[in-house]
This record gives structure tokens, C-alpha cells and sequence, in this order.
């Protein structure tokens, strides 16, 4: 039999369907995988009752005749951001640990729904804030990928850091993940898989741990742009739990695809080309350009004037909403709970934050509590909001001149673990080419597109109309045609 772990959603999903071999098969295979990964460090909770069970629930379905669910038989990593009822939801943070949720969140429902099972609880920076997962409480993830000739760890990507390793790993065929200034793409690029963020309200925020409200968006993390495109599709649906919720049908984004781009008009950001971008990153940029073209795109040049403000403002923005989300941490209703012998509530409060939350969300806390402050929320947080404005617009200028917009993920390759702890500026850096998407609320999506002369991945970043998420997935699937990546870490762990 074929090695089950190779496959991806689209073969397991088809080959349960004509009994090539059987959801319980898979799950077993893949339980053992993660089993045998514990020095990645992937997940914080594994449930492999879960993925068993869901996956007899299948092979019953199937053997009854009853019409299988798009996801049906794939067993899945779940980011440890989404509430699962009775599984720990710890946002890997000690003030949430052993919290278990008696509600199911709406995405992960929707994956249920769909036929999929959960192989356990994704590891990631803790609350999503990071871009090399190495501020969880429940240490670090360890990318599967190596430099060459090195032994030494190198980053997944953050937020979604256990995402993105679990599904390069082959210990998970797909997983969730959350983008709120690039946490699904940069860990995606890093790991050399694919990840879309959707459209700001395309998957429902009920149930996910808030970082920032206005940013967060849930989406696939998968090896392939077909991959990503079927799980959208199961975690994607209108939520009036949401407020913020898009109340549009959900295309069949799979159905649909096509890598022909006749007709498509692909715009080049200058402003993208920024000092520090490593050459091979460049060089990737200009072979996408030749890839598309090779599709029948139509390369054009575009401006975003204000992509170097759009950083900065996410920084200010992000973390006050972050300081107004995370106060509800108090220790009084759930959660970690520090009271000291004779302390009162003002003390229980601090006692069990200072306890609870990392150095890294205290440092996103106390930004964004100082930037909503009397005397500095007009200087900053409003100034920020209006340049935020101005990001968009630029977009959308531009989208008067052409259908998607091509960029790179990220300036560089992933980095070795601990090599930017000291300096949470340079970290932020990270998020350079991601966050303006972000910012307006924009499809996007990064694609493999080669390895750069250390044998790391490197990605390929595509920005889409508010909506389109067809467009950003056959640019995708142009470019994952023609580049051919199936380079793959070599096992270590």
C-alpha cells in the first residue's frame, strides 16, 4: 500500500471514497506519524481518539452509501487557537492552560461537519504573537527543514509555527491556521507549503481566541493549492455568531480552478523591493514573473505609496486591540488564577497576568495599552487608522489596473531558533511583505516557489481582490505548475 502520510486531502478524500483503502487506515498512519515527531514539538495535545473516530464514522457513511463530505477521511492539525469542546485551548499560554471549552468553535465544526478528524492541538506563538514560534509556553517548534550541511534548529514561522511544520513533516495532510499580519503565509514559505489567508469574514471568528479582532482571519494550511482550496471551501460559511462575517455564498474555489491566466493582468509592487530582501528572494520574484507570464498573464507594473507606513501601523493597531482583548484574562472566571495569601482583587489581577502571559504579550500589551491612552490614542492609534485607510486604498487603486498583485512572502529564508530573540524590531521585519494584505483585509496566498542556495524553501506571495480568492488560487496553481517544487525536509526527527 501506498504510503498513506505522502498523500494530501485530494487523494485521501478520493481514495476513501473508492475504497482504495479506508479512513480508519489513514488516521492509524498519521497517528503514528505524529507519535513518532515529538521532537518538533508540533503539537501541545494530541488526540488521536478523535481522528479514529471520526474517520469509523466515515467508513460507516461509506459503507451505508451515504454521500461523503468534502473533507471526509482527512485527519487534521488544529491550531490551538480554535475552542474544541473537552481538548485543551490553550492559545499555548500557562494563564489558559488545562482550559477546556464546552463549545465547539464554528470552523472547526465546519471541518467536522465536512468528514475531517483532528489528530490534536497545533502548537504556535503564544496568542499569535510571533513570527518564529518561539514564544509558546510550551516551547519552541522545531522547523522539519535543515540548512544544509547543519544540524541546527531552524524556525517554522509563526504564529502558525506548528502548522506549517506538522504538514511539511508529512505527520498531518493539512491544518489550520490564523493570519493576523502574515501568521498562515510566512510559516507557509518557510516550510515550503501553501497557505491562504481569505478575505477579511470569510471564516467565522466564533470560537477562535482573539488577538486582534479586526485583523484575524482563519485559513488552510495545506501542501498544495488544490489542497487549500478544498479545505477552504468545508471551513468557509457565512456565522451570525460573527458580527464581522461575510454573508456570501461559498464558492467551489476547488471545482473552479484553473492555472490558465489569459486575460489576467498581474501587478508588480515596486515598493516591495525593499534593502535586506536576500537576492534569492529576488530572484524567485523574477522567476514568478516568468511563470505567470508563461500562464498568460499580463505583467504590469503597479505603485502602493504606502506599504512603508503599513508596519509601523500595524504595530500600533494589533497590539491595542490585543491589550483590550486580553483583559479579560483576570483570573475570575477561567483560566490560570494566582492569589496570593491576603491579596485583593487589584493584586489577583496583576499576580496572575505577570504569572499567566509571556514576555512577548506583555510587550504587545503594554504598546497597545500606552497607544490608547488619554493624550497619545489621536497622536498614535488614530494616525495608525488613517494610514490604514491609505494602505487600502493604494490597493485599491491598483486593483482598478490589474487582477493580483505578485510580491515575496517574506525578505529572507528561515532563520536558525534564538537567532532573533534579542531584537523584537528585526522579528517584526518578518512581517514586512504580509502585513499591508492584512491591513485591508485581502485575499493572499504564498506559494513554494524553489529552494535558495542553503536548501531552504522559499515562497511566492499573491494578493487578491476583496472576494476573489478563485483569482489567488489558479495564480497559484500557475505558479506551483511551473515551478514543480517536491522538495521535501529529509527526516531528522
Amino acid at each position: 500500500m501506498t504510503d498513506l502520510t505522502q498523500l494530501g486531502i485530494k487523494a485521501i478524500r478520493d481514495g476513501v471514497r473508492v475504497g482504495e483503502f479506508t479512513a480508519r487506515e489513514v488516521a492509524e498512519a498519521f497517528n503514528a506519524a505524529v507519535a513518532e515527531a515529538a521532537e518538533l514539538n508540533a503539537f501541545i495535545v494530541t488526540t488521536p481518539g478523535h481522528a479514529l473516530a471520526a474517520a469509523d464514522e466515515v467508513d460507516q457513511a461509506r459503507a451505508a452509501g451515504d454521500e461523503l463530505g468534502a473533507m471526509a477521511g482527512v485527519p487534521i492539525g488544529m491550531k490551538d487557537l480554535f475552542a474544541t469542546r473537552g481538548v485543551q485551548t490553550s492559545a499555548a499560554s500557562h494563564i489558559l492552560e488545562g482550559f477546556r471549552p464546552e463549545y465547539e468553535s464554528t470552523v472547526s465544526q465546519n471541518l467536522w461537519k465536512a468528514g475531517a478528524g483532528m489528530l490534536g492541538k497545533l502548537n504556535l506563538d503564544q496568542f499569535a504573537m510571533g513570527s518564529s514560534n518561539e514564544t509558546s509556553h510550551f516551547s519552541n517548534v522545531a522547523s522539519p527543514w535543515r540548512k544544509a550541511g547543519s544540524n541546527q534548529p531552524m524556525s517554522p514561522g509563526g504564529s502558525s509555527g506548528g502548522s506549517s511544520s506538522a504538514v511539511a513533516a508529512r505527520i498531518a495532510p493539512a491544518a489550520t491556521g490564523t493570519d493576523t499580519g502574515g501568521s498562515i503565509r510566512q510559516p507557509a514559505a518557510f516550510t515550503g507549503i501553501c497557505g491562504i489567508k481569505p478575505t477579511y469574514g470569510r471564516c467565522s471568528r466564533w470560537g477562535v481566541v482573539a488577538f486582534a479582532s479586526s485583523l484575524d482571519q482563519a485559513g488552510p494550511m495545506a501542501r498544495s493549492v488544490e489542497d487549500c482550496a478544498i479545505m477552504l471551501g468545508a471551513m468557509a460559511g457565512f456565522d451570525s455568531k460573527d458580527a464581522t462575517s461575510l454573508d456570501m455564498p461559498v464558492p467551489d474555489w476547488g471545482g473552479a480552478l484553473s492555472s490558465d491566466l489569459r486575460g489576467k493582468k498581474i501587478g508588480i509592487p515596486e515598493e516591495y523591493r525593499r534593502e535586506g530582501t536576500d537576492q534569492a528572494i529576488l530572484d524567485a520574484w523574477e522567476q514568478g514573473k516568468a511563470w505567470l507570464k508563461d500562464a498568460g498573464a499580463e505583467i504590469v507594473d503597479v505603485s502602493l505609496p504606502h506599504t512603508k507606513y503599513a508596519l509601523p501601523a500595524y504595530y500600533i493597531i494589533a497590539p491595542a486591540e490585543a491589550s483590550s482583548n486580553l483583559a479579560r484574562y483576570d483570573g475570575v472566571r477561567y483560566g490560570l488564577r494566582e492569589l496570593p495569601e491576603g491579596a485583593g482583587l487589584q493584586d489577583m489581577y496583576a499576580e496572575t497576568r505577570e504569572a499567566g502571559f509571556g514576555d512577548e504579550v506583555k510587550r504587545r500589551i503594554l504598546i497597545g495599552t500606552y497607544v490608547l491612552s488619554a493624550g497619545f490614542y489621536d497622536a498614535y492609534y488614530n494616525q495608525a487608522q488613517k494610514v490604514r485607510a491609505l494602505v487600502a486604498r493604494d490597493f485599491e487603486r491598483a486593483f482598478g489596473e490589474v487582477d493580483l498583485i505578485l510580491a515575496p512572502t517574506t525578505p529572507t529564508a528561515s532563520f536558525p531558533l534564538g537567532s532573533m530573540n534579542e531584537d523584537p524590531l528585526t522579528m517584526y521585519l518578518n512581517d514586512v511583505f504580509a502585513v499591508p494584505a492584512s491591513l485591508a483585509g485581502l485575499p493572499a496566498m504564498s506559494v513554494p516557489a524553489g529552494l535558495n542556495p542553503d536548501g531552504l524553501p522559499l515562497g511566492l506571495q499573491l494578493v487578491g481582490k476583496p472576494f476573489d480568492e478563485q483569482s489567488v488560487l489558479d495564480a497559484g496553481l500557475a505558479i506551483e505548475q511551473r515551478a514543480g517544487f517536491t522538495a521535501a525536509p529529509e527526516k531528522w526527527w
